[in-house]
């Protein structure tokens, strides 16, 4: 099944789902397309994105909020989250309305695989694009895709006799105008990455497994690598050792909880699996130049 965050509960929203064809593998996922309904959606919640996720927004205002990032998106914005991306989000005004697609990987590189010619150039090269540093990619929509929507809204509460077919094609709709306004290239470059399999079970691995108390070992294990091959993937992936990563993405992680929830220091600290809230205080310190009561 499709991983969609267990703090959207079944009752918070209306979904088409495609479904797996009978001659499928048993392990393909559904994509699942997803209208949050504002007078139960939550105000204010933290959500951890197993798999990748577009929100478009249809009414309102909300705040996203990363580690590295916030972003105030209102009526027109749209947001791709990749897989292991966690975010704190708080509406803005009860008007707030928004269609989300969660979609896994298997979707995207099959979707790749199928219009080549789009991440290539002549000679058949990819053309060259930076990886993007954050998870979240902002896009601001336009009147074609804006028509898209409206067009997706009617299929909510039906039953047509072609409807896994038509959301099939509105699937690769959904990427085609995607990758139309990602003016900056990240988003062609980042499904090239995932196309070509450089490492993404690594951010996912490592993104879910974050604040569990686990050892190196155990983690190679959960990757399928003995730990020095666990290690030299890493290390050539993310260009920097495991350990040290854990320990900046922890720091980073509690900057988050710091600036957007009610947790103290010492709740946090122990959250991010420090045992001793003065070690904490002085690796926060080391990181970013300021004990973490300031950010409070």
């Amino acid at each position: 099944m499709l991983r969609v965050p267990s703090s959207i509960l079944p009752n918070q929203f209306q979904s088409l789902n495609i479904r797996r064809s009978e001659t499928s593998d048993r392990d393909a996922s559904e994509m699942t397309f997803v209208a949050y309904r504002s007078d139960v959606y939550p105000e204010r919640n933290e959500v951890f994105f197993e798999e990748h996720a577009v929100i478009v927004v249809l009414e309102g205002e909300k705040k996203f909020s990363s580690p590295t990032q916030e972003l105030h998106v209102s009526k027109g914005q749209i947001l791709f989250f990749q897989r292991g991306c966690y975010s704190m989000n708080e509406s803005i005004d009860a008007n707030y309305k928004s269609l989300v697609f969660f979609v896994n990987e298997k979707m995207l590189k099959e979707f790749v695989s199928q219009h080549l010619t789009i991440f290539q150039t002549k000679n058949g090269a990819m053309a060259a694009h930076s990886l993007p540093d954050s998870l979240i990619l902002s896009m601001l929509s336009s009147p074609t895709f804006t028509t898209f929507i409206q067009s997706l809204l009617p299929y909510f509460g039906t039953n047509a006799r072609f409807l896994n077919e038509i959301l099939r094609l509105k699937f690769q709709e959904l990427l085609l105008h995607l990758l139309e306004l990602d003016t900056t290239g990240q988003l062609r470059a980042m499904l090239w990455h995932i196309y070509e399999g450089q490492k993404t079970d690594l951010d996912f691995l490592m993104n879910t497994y974050l604040l569990k108390p686990l050892s190196m070992s155990e983690l190679a294990r959960l990757s399928g690598r003995s730990l020095s091959a666990f290690k030299r993937d890493f290390e050539s992936h993310f260009q920097i050792s495991p350990g040290h990563w854990i320990r900046q993405k922890r720091l980073e992680h509690a900057q988050f909880l710091l600036r957007n929830t009610d947790k103290n220091v010492s709740e946090v600290s122990m959250e991010i699996g420090y045992e001793s809230v003065s070690h904490f205080i002085k690796a926060y310190k080391s990181k970013y130049g300021f004990t973490p009561k300031r950010v409070v």
